[in-house]
């Protein structure tokens, strides 16, 4: 390719391809660059090669909103969820700057070092919910206002029940418990579907203790309406990993 043609390219990559964000080989086959012309443009200064396959614009600071868009073509799922979410969302407590987002996908999945060196995060897989309802996953994930279309968080419902499973792991309890309390006109319907289908007793059983204690939902038109997974009728009790024993009965 001679000088002529290679700059040409380069225009047509900078015209077309969005400031904010990586873009992979996909993207840039689809403007006719090759994944050696790719290699060439980085050796030459024109591209940044963020990991193999991945790419960006020189002096490119993108946000995470856009980093975020681009692994969400990756990764099944990907959202952010659990206490971030309710951060975006108006219930936070306490937030600091330098805290992790966290983020939930329905796949294995390690984030990358070029997202995680600029964004600090983590990722949580785990099967929370099984989902009688097809439309129920998709209709708890959307974007508040105010944010880049087509990000995806989670509900303050669904993501209050991500919360909760990380409680006494991931997440400290009493901070836990503070956001919980932040949980202001929840929909209750959507909770009980929610509830309904969550597999983790200890998630459903400390939401359910901790609405008896701040009457958020009436607890016991729940039970009466929805199917929810407690477990045994013994006391579930588990050691968190502060050395908290945690002690939950099976209707809050």
């Amino acid at each position: 390719m001679d000088g002529n043609s290679r700059h040409q390219v380069i225009k047509r990559l900078q015209a077309d391809l969005p400031r904010g964000a990586p873009f992979d080989l996909a993207i840039l086959a689809t403007l006719g660059v090759s994944p050696q012309l790719a290699a060439r443009y980085a050796e030459g200064g024109w591209l940044v090669r963020l990991a193999q396959g991945v790419y960006a614009f020189p002096n490119d600071d993108f946000g995470v909103y856009g980093a975020l868009k681009f692994l969400q073509r990756r990764v099944p799922g990907l959202h952010i969820g659990g206490k971030s979410a309710l951060a975006l969302q108006g219930v936070r407590h306490n937030l600091g700057n330098r805290d992790s987002l966290v983020l939930w996908g329905d796949t294995h999945y390690t984030l990358p070092a070029w997202f995680t060196s600029r964004f600090p995060a983590r990722y949580v897989h785990a099967r929370l919910f099984d989902w009688s309802d097809t439309t129920l996953a998709s209709k708890t994930l959307g974007t508040p206002p105010g944010l880049p279309k087509g990000l995806l968080v989670t509900t303050p419902e669904r993501a209050l029940l991500e919360l909760l499973y990380e409680a006494g792991t991931k997440q400290s309890l009493e901070e836990a418990r503070n956001l919980f309390d932040g949980l202001r006109s929840p929909r209750k319907d959507l909770l009980g579907q929610l509830l309904s289908c969550c597999t983790s007793v200890k998630a459903v059983r400390l939401f359910l203790t901790w609405a008896r204690e701040t009457q958020v939902v009436d607890v016991d038109d729940l039970l009466e309406r929805y199917s929810l997974r407690t477990g045994s009728t013994k006391r579930w009790m588990s050691r968190l990993t502060d050395g908290t024993l945690l002690s939950l009965n099976p209707h809050g």
